[in-house]
């Protein structure tokens, strides 16, 4: 393959996953529960699937965000009563975040008004296609996340 060629292609991969992202994140947004945003039900999410505390500083590494705005969704979660936010008994300095009752029944909602979306779309795509492109995108997120 000649590097214009490769070029080409490159642009292509990119151009099509900037647009998938951004057309899934508008109609996953708009069908979350009333008030959660997006990154809410990300972090939720995690929480509830790694089941122990974590914190501020962990949530934004691995949602590759800054320390600032981890803190500020995390205080409208804790605002929400979605998240138990306590200080570290060893260090006063650093706090530990968990997902709540309430947390893990919005996160359920979010996950009801979702999964539709992304069923429908599986469906038409083909389970098997899904399969197939899978290990190709967690390879692109496993190279693009050594590059920081």
């Amino acid at each position: 393959m000649s590097e214009s060629s490769a070029e080409t292609l490159s642009v292509a991969l990119f151009s099509e996953m900037f647009m998938a992202d951004q057309l899934a994140r508008n109609r996953l947004s708009k069908a979350l529960p009333k008030g959660m945003e997006l990154s809410h039900f990300s972090v939720l999410n995690h929480l509830a699937r790694v089941g122990e505390e974590k914190s501020p500083a962990q949530l934004a590494k691995s949602f590759h965000v800054t320390r600032g705005a981890m803190t500020n969704t995390l205080n409208k979660l804790e605002w929400a009563g979605h998240v138990h936010i306590r200080p570290d008994w060893d260090d006063a300095r650093r706090k530990f975040v968990t997902i709540s009752p309430s947390g893990k029944a919005a996160r359920d909602a979010a996950l009801a008004a979702i999964t539709p979306i992304i069923s429908n779309m599986v469906k038409q795509i083909g389970a098997d296609n899904v399969r197939n492109v899978l290990p190709v995108l967690r390879e692109m997120r496993q190279i693009l996340s050594e590059v920081e």
